[in-house]
C-alpha cells in the first residue's frame, strides 16, 4: 500500500470539513424543529356545548390529565360558555335576543341538562342522584378540582358578546381569561392534545 500524499490528505480533511458542515446544519435544524414542537405535557380542551355529561367529561378529562401533572387549558366557546355563568340573574341591559338567550339556556353548569335522556331534567336528576350514590364527583366539584390543579380557562370573547354574556356573569374561577380564536390556535400549535366537547 502506497503511502499517502499530501493530496489524497487534503482532500480527505475536505470531504470531512464539508460533512461536518452537513452535520452541523442538520443539528441546527433539528434544534429549531425542537424549539417550535409540541409539547406532550400540554392538553388543550375546546369545550363547545354546554351539556351536562359533555361538562362531566371535559372536566373529568382536564382534572385527572391536571393530576398527572400536565398543563391543561381549557377553551370555551359558544354554547359551553353558559356553563360557566353564575347561577343569578342577568346583569345589564341587553338587547331582545341577549335577553332571549339568558331565557332560554342554562344559568350555570348545576342548571345545565343532559344531550340525551333528559327528559325535562328528570334524567340530569336521576344522574346526579347515581352519581352521589357511587361518590362520582358532580359538575360543581370538578369544576373546584379544577381549579385547585391549576387548569386554566379561557372563554371566547366573541361568543359572549355573540349570547350577550357579561363578564360579571360568569363564575369565580382563578385563571380565568378572555381571548380570542388566535390565541386558541396558538394554544393548539403549541400543545400535543387538543381535544373538541
Amino acid at each position: 500500500m502506497a503511502p499517502a500524499t499530501v493530496q489524497d490528505i487534503s482532500k480527505e480533511t475536505k470531504a470531512g470539513d464539508v460533512k461536518l458542515r452537513q452535520l452541523e446544519r442538520r443539528i441546527l435544524d433539528l434544534e429549531r424543529a425542537a424549539k417550535g414542537a409540541a409539547d406532550p405535557n400540554k392538553m388543550n380542551l375546546l369545550v363547545f356545548d354546554s351539556s351536562r355529561d359533555r361538562l362531566l367529561a371535559a372536566f373529568v378529562m382536564a382534572t385527572g390529565s391536571a393530576a398527572c401533572g400536565m398543563d391543561v387549558t381549557m377553551f370555551f366557546t359558544f354554547w359551553g360558555t353558559v356553563a360557566l355563568k353564575k347561577d343569578a340573574a342577568q346583569i345589564g341591559p341587553k338587547s331582545m335576543v341577549e335577553r332571549a338567550f339568558g331565557w332560554m339556556l342554562p344559568r350555570g353548569a348545576s342548571r345545565t341538562a343532559l344531550s340525551k335522556m333528559n327528559m325535562c331534567g328528570l334524567g340530569a336528576a336521576l344522574m346526579r342522584r347515581e352519581m352521589r350514590k357511587k361518590n362520582i364527583a358532580d359538575l360543581d366539584d370538578l369544576i373546584a378540582s379544577a381549579a385547585e390543579l391549576g387548569v386554566k380557562i379561557r372563554v371566547c370573547e366573541m361568543s359572549m358578546n355573540l349570547m350577550g354574556v357579561r363578564r360579571k356573569e360568569l363564575i369565580d374561577y382563578p385563571s380565568l381569561e378572555y381571548c380570542g380564536v388566535a390565541s386558541f390556535s396558538e394554544m393548539a400549535s403549541q400543545a400535543n392534545t387538543t381535544l373538541f366537547i
